[in-house]
């Protein structure tokens, strides 16, 4: 599909940090958990662009208005002996949707995949938010309900990374 508006998908630069922050915190209020934002531009700043960048970001575009994000990073998979891509935020602005930003964003970072030789690209997505379940089952993607994700984060990690 061909959007009538168009846009760009390009990767983010330092700059972009306080808009970057701006498509979290409407991604967290969407999914209900805008408490546990505690990111900062310089944060972002220091963890997508720093020395030791945690993750990459790329930024959709309408104009000079920054309209989606797709984070994401490497992992690795011990079956396949190959890095993966984990996709760990794809969001698009509410009146954007429906324009081919999420699947062009999702496919920027897919061929980024393949052009690093990754194995597989993987994403969780909340169990209630069907449209975004829709969306990755129209894309092919298939759910893994064999595995359940844990974590360990805040004072939980810190009193089990000190023992």
């Amino acid at each position: 599909m061909v959007s009538p508006f168009p846009f760009r998908i390009r990767p983010a630069i330092p700059a972009d940090a306080p808009g970057i922050l701006d498509l979290i915190h409407e991604l967290a209020a969407y999914e209900k958990l805008s408490a546990e934002v505690v990111a900062t531009p310089e944060k972002l700043r220091e963890t997508l662009f720093g020395q030791a960048p945690a993750a990459e970001c790329l930024l959709a575009e309408q104009g000079e208005r920054v309209v989606g994000m797709a984070i994401f990073f490497t992992n690795y998979s011990t079956f396949l002996a190959q890095p993966g891509v984990y996709l760990e935020d794809l969001y698009v602005r509410d009146e954007q949707r429906g324009q081919g930003i999420g699947k062009a964003l999702l496919t920027a970072v897919a061929r980024l995949a393949v052009q690093r030789g990754c194995g597989r690209m993987e994403w969780a997505v909340l169990d209630w938010n069907q449209p975004a379940i829709d969306f990755y089952e129209s894309l092919g993607a298939s759910p893994q309900q064999e595995w359940t994700v844990y974590r360990l984060t805040g004072a939980s990690l810190q009193k089990f990374g000190d023992a």
